[in-house]
């Protein structure tokens, strides 16, 4: 695997008292090539911005590649557990990555930070929390719109692996209590080219809307597949979905569609009372310095916040343990469970021993693609 990044801090020097400073290590899976290196480019450049120490700690970070594949993501994992002795681990961007592992984590009893939003099945959680919202949050935010609009039948035309269908599950319950209606369902794997026999079908079916469920450039291909087979009603977009890379591939095609999104990409259109408004804004202006106006994106947004989850943690896990011991990654985890209400840039975050998600239903912001920008619904 190649070493994207590593922020690797100075020989420390022994203190007066003779005890050696530790480093805490990070290690950091993300897709930055394959399918999803949409989402993970972005978050690896936001990391390049992180500073080199918290609370008075050097850190050492590590971040591989994982392609997109979760047999790599599960050696990266393994890798950062035994052989570089992380005391936490993060990744990945990609579902069907975070997913594998989070058994590795849970083995290692080391926290996973996911940057995406990896269903697990119960008490399989204990050591993974997610960056992202959950699909069950920003479904809520989406059905209030359709709701608004007079949606009352649904196509989706989504990803065959695990974000596919935890978004098919979520959306189904929150859509079906609102009174709307999934009338026709299709699938893709991420590497397919084309989806015309699945848009074909869809469009036949003639739902008032549509639902995309793919990610970063990824999302263009269907729905340019729907509209060039003349579907002419409203065409939603998950949080997956929430990139200029949407617009830059998807061109005309994409106009009008809505998606889901967190606050941060829409940082200037907040309301001064959103509670996000100016941690947003900070994100925004960092990101925007270093990368240049209009790059911000929902997944470099993630990699911001897991800082500001370190700068509240750390601090807390330290008043138990050492970086390197197995006390340092049991406190690492005890502070995420008990740090409390945690502003963001993607909304208010409320970690619990048992609920390892933290957004609540006000978190996700419908956007529209109004001239090849965001408008915020």
């Amino acid at each position: 695997m190649k070493i994207f990044k590593t922020l690797i801090a100075t020989a420390v020097t022994a203190l007066a008292t003779g005890a050696a400073m530790a480093e805490i290590t990070i290690g950091i899976s993300l897709p930055l090539t394959g399918p999803a290196s949409g989402l993970g480019i972005p978050m690896g450049k936001q990391i390049k911005l992180w500073p080199t120490e918290i609370a008075g700690e050097k850190l050492k970070v590590i971040v591989l590649d994982d392609a997109t594949d979760p047999t790599n993501g599960v050696k990266n994992a393994k890798r950062f557990v035994t052989e570089d002795k992380a005391d936490i681990i993060m990744g990945s961007a990609a579902t069907p990555v975070a997913i594998p592992m989070a058994a590795v984590a849970a083995e290692a009893e080391t926290v996973q930070l996911a940057f995406s939003p990896a269903v697990l099945p119960p008490g399989k959680d204990a050591w993974t929390f997610r960056m992202p919202q959950s699909n069950d949050v920003m479904a809520h935010a989406m059905v209030a719109l359709m709701k608004k609009q007079g949606v009352k039948t649904v196509g989706f035309l989504g990803y065959t692996d695990a974000y596919g269908e935890s978004w098919l599950k979520d959306f189904t319950t929150t859509a079906t209590a609102s009174g709307i209606k999934l009338i026709a369902t299709e699938r893709f794997a991420r590497s397919d080219t084309s989806v015309t026999a699945q848009a074909l079908k869809l469009v036949s079916a003639n739902p008032d809307a549509m639902l995309i469920v793919a990610s970063g450039s990824g999302a263009a291909m269907p729905h340019m597949a729907v509209v060039d087979r003349g579907y002419k009603g409203k065409i939603y977009q998950t949080h997956a979905a929430a990139s200029r890379d949407l617009m830059r591939v998807g061109g005309k095609a994409v106009e009008g569609a809505y998606v889901v999104s967190g606050p941060a990409v829409i940082a200037e259109q907040l309301p001064d009372s959103h509670p996000s408004k100016k941690v947003s804004m900070d994100f925004v202006q960092q990101y925007e310095k270093a990368y240049g106006p209009a790059s911000r994106n929902q997944f470099a947004g993630h990699s911001y916040d897991a800082v500001l989850v370190l700068e509240k943690i750390v601090p807390m896990a330290l008043k138990k343990g050492k970086p390197g011991t197995k006390e340092f990654r049991t406190a690492l985890r005890d502070a995420m469970e008990t740090m409390g209400r945690t502003v963001v840039s993607h909304g208010v975050l409320n970690w619990t021993h048992d609920n390892h998600w933290g957004y609540t239903n006000e978190t996700g912001v419908m956007l529209k693609v109004v001239n090849g920008d965001w408008k915020v619904e």
